[in-house]
């Protein structure tokens, strides 16, 4: 008798029941949405932007216009290896080719750094 309770407990012979693969399914798949979101709208673009970052580190050269982390504007005036050589216009510096942000093009240097006046 008890035996029988259980089985009409279960809902099938052997208390096999087929709701609970499609429950398990649906317990999980906020967490599978929440990834693909996250992947599309986080991983996907940083993993773009940083290709195109090393890209552009990796086509520097003698002559380009750069900007560094720090905020120095500059032109390369000579590559050694992973170094390069800046002139800030009174001075040179040697920085890390890793802490190179951008290019610039000096015609719009002005919009680059604010509104510094060269009227002195």
């Amino acid at each position: 008798m008890l035996t029988s309770i259980a089985y009409a407990a279960a809902g099938a012979p052997g208390g096999v029941t087929t709701d609970g693969a499609g429950g398990l399914i649906s317990m999980f798949m906020p967490l599978i949405l929440m990834f693909v979101v996250f992947y599309f709208l986080l991983i996907r673009p940083q993993q773009k932007k940083a290709k195109l970052h090393k890209e552009m580190l990796g086509k520097l050269q003698k002559g380009d216009y750069v900007i560094s982390t720090g905020g120095l504007l500059g032109r390369i005036i000579e590559v050694e290896g992973d170094v390069l050589v800046i002139d800030l216009g009174d001075s040179k510096v040697r920085i890390p080719r890793a802490y190179i942000t951008g290019t610039y093009d000096p015609k719009q240097a002005d919009s680059l750094t604010g509104s510094v006046s060269k009227d002195k």
